[in-house]
């Protein structure tokens, strides 16, 4: 095994954080990542200036890897030991869908087994997570994430191209009994789709003693008709939930923190809100990302991929490894581009680089 030592980019920025990406299959269809359904074609063709921006007469759907170019188990495990004695600490297993990955339990027992991770933790839809949570559990995940963006069962689907709150519902609720803490849930805010929805989910957050983020829409979605009229800047919903409920600031010791965090004077619960758009926290991100098909990703907009499997899959040493991860991390990007006239969106979507 490689010798402990910082993973630093250019900047000064120490990477502590990854988030490992097991499969770009997904089982929903969400506006915001993959909308390839007739309805979402046809909210977005609403709202493009036909003259000036046309929006595509069909939204493509997208093709997936061939499973033997995903990394296997044994190989993320390698990868996850290296970067931790680099000084990486904190592990989010993301997909596409992580559990549609089948066996998702035996990585998750894996990581958890790695001395050097002190956070372990998961982001899902949900759908699938009651007929896995307990096998999760035993086996050593110690957090998770939903997605959640709304409460209102027509709007559900219309937004994940899915008839799937029910059973969401159903997986948070089991993840607060079998002691997964905190329960945290996430929402993207598309205008015109969910923002009406703003109060209500923070007061399901604050009956269901959740942590909930608001996320600001990001320009990752497959078929590329994100707008910026779109978006609902994070200072605006944090107005409107002031104007509702009194809110408490929650101070956080990590500098590298995404999320702008609130509690509710009752103590039951907290909202936070991410703004990678109209606030972005670059300056201070410590996070990678390794794709499903073994790619290290140093930011969401990176334009560029470093590809580990002809390492992993070609012989080299464990040194050879780390030392690639040191040169890849140095080029890190300063920061991400959105809104500026320069931005170029990524080729691969969130469900490909594993939000």
């Amino acid at each position: 095994m490689t010798a402990a030592g910082p993973l630093a980019d250019s900047f000064g920025r120490v990477m502590r954080d990854v988030r490992i990406s097991v499969t770009d299959r997904c089982n929903f269809r969400c506006m915001y990542c993959l909308p390839e359904t007739e309805e979402a074609a046809n909210f977005y063709r609403t709202k493009f200036d036909h003259a000036k921006n046309p929006a595509p007469a069909t939204l493509i759907a997208r093709e997936w890897k061939p499973r033997s170019q995903l990394l296997t188990f044994e190989e993320i495990e390698r990868v996850m030991r290296i970067l931790v004695s680099l000084g990486i600490e904190k592990v989010r297993v993301t997909g596409g869908e992580p559990l549609l990955r089948h066996g998702l339990e035996t990585l998750i027992a894996k990581l958890a087994r790695i001395e050097g991770v002190r956070d372990l933790a998961m982001t899902t839809n949900g759908f699938l997570f009651p007929q896995k949570a307990e096998a999760l559990r035993a086996a050593g995940l110690r957090r998770i994430s939903f997605s959640l963006d709304s409460l209102e069962p027509a709007n559900f689907k219309k937004m994940t191209g899915r008839d799937g709150l029910r059973e969401v519902l159903a997986g948070i609720a089991l993840a607060k009994r079998l002691g997964l803490a905190p329960v945290k849930v996430n929402a993207v805010v598309i205008r015109g789709i969910n923002d009406h929805e703003l109060e209500a989910l923070a007061g399901f957050a604050r009956r269901e003693d959740l942590s909930f983020r608001f996320i600001e829409f990001m320009p990752l979605d497959s078929g590329r008709v994100w707008l910026k009229e779109l978006v609902v800047p994070g200072r605006e919903i944090l107005q409107r939930l002031q104007a509702r409920y009194e809110l408490k600031p929650v101070l956080s010791q990590n500098v590298a923190e995404t999320a702008r965090r609130w509690s509710f004077s009752d103590g039951r619960g907290e909202i936070g809100i991410i703004a990678p758009v109209t606030e972005p926290f670059c300056g201070h991100c410590n996070r990678l990302r390794l794709t499903a098909d073994g790619k290290i990703r140093t930011c969401l907009f990176s334009l560029t991929e470093h590809d580990l499997k002809p390492l992993l899959r070609g012989g080299a040493n464990d040194e050879q490894i780390a030392d690639k991860l040191r040169c890849i991390v140095w080029q890190k990007e300063e920061r991400h581009h959105i809104g500026e006239p320069d931005f170029v969106q990524p080729e691969r979507t969130m469900s490909c680089i594993g939000g």
